[in-house]
């Protein structure tokens, strides 16, 4: 039966074999922010995004990537050894198994393996502009880093970690125990190394034996157009150190967008009131409003509009994260009445009200008498 090949993670990342630490990086983060699926839609776009990952966090990890220079994926994905399986019929779980009976666990197969660091959240607040077009951001993040004296070996330097005397460097404890059905092996981790079979004696003076060290650390991100407050961005392998050379884990950045000073926005359109005054509602009128883009646009108000009215500006919203275009500016009219008039334009007002057919009666030429008998009815 044919199965599916993986594609080789140089061909994955589109560089040579001895490529570099930086050619590795700056491969991965191009491929990433093509393929994330936060920006990219299209149909494969997420298992490309995941290929892309895997053959970054192999080839990026140097122990790694010499294992899979030699023995290929099999290596790099810890696989099974294919020819353990034949043994499994004659009481052994495997040819590791088989070294474990003869030599006391002395290969170390079940040591502590590479662990994968802490994933890691950091808030970022960005503004209403920078929000609707997209920005490059640089920040700073202070984290755990492997400690620049030691390199992560946690002893001090000039010394070596040594190999456990306790389990002789397997990380594991066996204890065999007799019953009525056989002699069961009890494998347990080893307490004194904790799993990694060696020990640290003369531990590092820089990081106290810890391996880490708070560093400051400085990194961009590129925001695309169309994010909102609550939106969220993976940046991989850039969360905390791994232990026993583990990959890094993820930085997740959640962004926070600052009110703007008029414009508002409903999911891809941005709303915007627009004040006029009696002249402006009752003639009509051509008003310049202004836009997210900085351009003022000229809008046409008719003779006759009323409070809450709204007019739509095409294409001059927010760009839709997923896909081409732009939403909507929705102007919504405002009649504003004026509150202190001169005399002139109070006596153009009882003329327009007379043409109108209305009695108006002023309340402050009317006096104080005039009020309390309207209170009165």
């Amino acid at each position: 039966m044919a199965t599916d090949r993986k594609q080789d993670y140089y061909d994955v990342l589109g560089v040579a074999r001895n490529a570099s630490p930086e050619e590795l990086k700056k491969a991965f983060r191009r491929l990433a922010m093509r393929y994330h699926p936060d920006r990219n839609a299209e149909a494969g776009a997420e298992a490309r995004f995941k290929e892309v990952n895997e053959a970054y966090e192999v080839l990026s990890d140097p122990e790694r990537r010499a294992m899979y220079d030699r023995f290929g994926h099999a290596a790099a994905q810890g696989g099974e050894n294919p020819f353990a399986r034949g043994f499994e019929g004659f009481g052994f779980g495997g040819l590791g198994d088989i070294f474990d009976a003869f030599f006391g666990g002395a290969n170390g197969r079940t040591q502590r393996g590479p662990v994968r660091g802490a994933d890691v959240r950091l808030s970022m607040t960005i503004s209403f502009e920078e929000a609707v077009f997209g920005t490059e951001k640089e920040f700073e993040l202070v984290g755990s880093e492997v400690c620049s004296a030691c390199n992560g070996l946690r002893a001090e330097p000039g010394t070596q970690p040594e190999r456990c005397p306790q389990c002789n460097g397997s990380g594991e404890l066996r204890r065999t125990q007799q019953s009525i059905f056989g002699q069961f092996v009890n494998v347990t981790m080893c307490d004194r190394c904790r799993g990694e079979g060696r020990v640290v004696n003369t531990p590092c003076k820089h990081c106290r034996g810890s391996g880490r060290e708070k560093r400051t650390r400085k990194l961009s991100v590129a925001i695309p157009g169309g994010v909102d407050s609550g939106s969220q961005i993976r940046l991989a392998n850039e969360g905390e150190v791994g232990s026993q050379g583990g990959p890094r884990g993820h930085l997740y950045l959640s962004l926070n967008v600052r009110p703007h000073e008029f414009f508002r926005r409903d999911e891809d359109d941005i709303l915007l009131d627009l004040d006029l005054n009696f002249a402006q509602v009752g003639l009509g009128d051509a008003v310049e409003v202004p836009t997210v883009d900085n351009e003022p646009y000229e809008l046409r108000i008719p003779a006759g509009t009323q409070t809450g009215e709204l007019f739509v500006v095409r294409g001059k919203g927010v760009p839709h994260l997923r896909g081409g275009g732009r939403g909507d500016m929705i102007v919504r009219a405002n009649v504003v009445t004026p509150k202190n008039l001169s005399k002139e334009q109070k006596e153009l007002l009882r003329r327009l009200a007379e043409s109108l057919g209305s009695d108006v009666k002023p309340q402050e030429d009317r006096g104080i008498m005039g009020k309390i008998k309207d209170a009165l009815g």
